[in-house]
């Protein structure tokens, strides 16, 4: 279906980082317009796509210049320098992670502690993709520590020392965000009656919804005493925030009105408080914890928040066009439950009759089929991908937007978390 290799080119700084992202054939005028649009180096009249972007959600403004736009740019060859794999650049810590994440897990009751550790365990614990952002990040706002508390060390000792205390610190902000990520895995598979998760069995459909349940807690419970250890009030007052829109999200998702259904905007927020606000607000948290000013921290902050909603825009996507094979659970999953997201509002707006069929509650497999058919007529698809590649360049440009830096280690940290934006655009599960 995309069929051109593009690259996003960046206008800010030396113009340094690019690589693929596959263009959307302009079979028709529709998608013709949509894709000059989003390609148009010096844009006048802004898409209507833009309106779905969010620059402003989550009461944290976007501090990044939107007069150097990042934007698609067709057959272009992405530099070998960018093509390393940000995992392998964390990979010692990421084991780490995991062997701390299952030390933490251990409870007191047998059945307790293996139904927490269930997806610890190697071979389910996935590919530990906002663990990874979060030690990039931690890396690519490297800077020097102070020496303001300096003892009887020498110096050398003295910085290594507080740097390797600051890491410790910021490895406990991502072990806290999987913790946080998985309990929501576990809640959401309940209330979804889910039987599988990473193309395995489903916690609540081997141990039971209770207990399903009660290990979602017990794993939030762990993730508030590793926060309150960092004895930071404003990293403990952003994560704690974080729960609340985890909770917001689903809610909203549970009790939408007729109106509120087919709303993009409302769609938008709900997948902010469900997807974006952790990986986002955990971003902040590793600015926080390192002493940066509040500009470098809101750079954080936009660069998590536009990755989370490119990824889940993404997942909408591939629950229509992906297999269970592929996905680690059934296709098709959301609308069978009768959650309506991008694609299909995308095709509302092409087809209002579809709207129709959506209010109708698509309780029944033949009207399942009729809006399937609609969205397979519609350029729903493409238009929710694009707007996907809008906050992924949105992510890729707030990085950009970092103070510069000569460290190597830094540089090659921030080419890794542009390199996420375009694995995340372009993943197939």
């Amino acid at each position: 279906m995309f069929s051109r290799g593009c690259s996003r080119i960046s206008r800010i700084g030396l113009n340094r980082f690019r690589w693929r992202y596959p263009c959307l054939p302009a079979s028709n005028s529709a998608v013709a317009v949509y894709h000059q649009l989003l390609c148009n180096s010096n844009p006048t009249i802004t898409p209507s796509l833009s309106k779905y972007a969010w620059g402003s959600i989550g009461n944290t403004s976007c501090s990044f210049s939107h007069d150097a736009r990042h934007h698609i740019h067709c057959n272009a060859t992405p530099t070998v320098e960018d093509q390393s794999d940000p995992f392998s650049l964390v990979a010692d810590e990421l084991s780490l992670l995991a062997d701390r994440l299952r030390s933490m897990v251990v409870a007191e009751v047998p059945k307790l502690a293996s139904a927490a550790e269930y997806f610890f365990k190697m071979g389910v614990e996935g590919k530990r993709f906002r663990p990874t952002v979060l030690l990039l990040m931690a890396t690519a706002l490297n800077m020097p520590v102070s020496m303001s508390s300096a003892d009887r060390l020498s110096p050398a000792r003295v910085v290594d020392n507080l740097e390797t205390q600051l890491r410790r610190r910021q490895q406990c902000i991502a072990e806290i965000t999987e913790m946080i990520h998985v309990a929501s895995l576990l809640h959401d598979d309940v209330l979804d009656d889910a039987d599988t998760r990473r193309g395995v069995s489903s916690l609540n459909s081997l141990m039971g919804n209770k207990l399903a349940v009660l290990a979602g807690d017990f794993l939030l419970s762990r993730a508030c005493v590793a926060l309150a250890s960092l004895q930071n009030t404003e990293v403990v007052s952003l994560l704690a925030k974080v729960v609340e829109h985890l909770v917001t999200g689903e809610t909203m998702q549970m009790t939408t009105t007729s109106e509120q259904r087919l709303n993009m905007q409302y769609y938008m927020e709900k997948t902010y408080y469900k997807t974006a606000s952790l990986i986002s607000n955990s971003c902040k948290a590793i600015a926080l914890l390192a002493g940066h000013t509040a500009e470098a921290a809101t750079l954080a902050y936009e660069y998590g928040k536009n990755l989370g909603l490119a990824y889940q825009l993404i997942d909408d996507v591939l629950d229509f066009t992906g297999t269970s094979a592929s996905l680690g659970k059934g296709s098709l999953s959301d609308i069978r439950h009768g959650i309506i997201t991008a694609p299909l509002l995308f095709a509302i707006e092409e087809f209002p009759q579809l709207g129709e069929v959506v209010q109708q509650g698509l309780e029944n497999p033949a009207d399942i089929d009729l809006a399937l058919d609609y969205l397979g007529k519609s350029q729903g698809i493409q238009k929710a991908k694009e707007l996907a590649i809008k906050h992924a360049n949105l992510a890729a440009e707030a990085i950009d937007s970092l103070p510069e830096s000569d460290d190597e280690d830094v540089r090659r940290s921030r080419r890794a978390l542009i390199d996420l934006t375009h694995r995340v655009i372009n993943r197939t599960k």
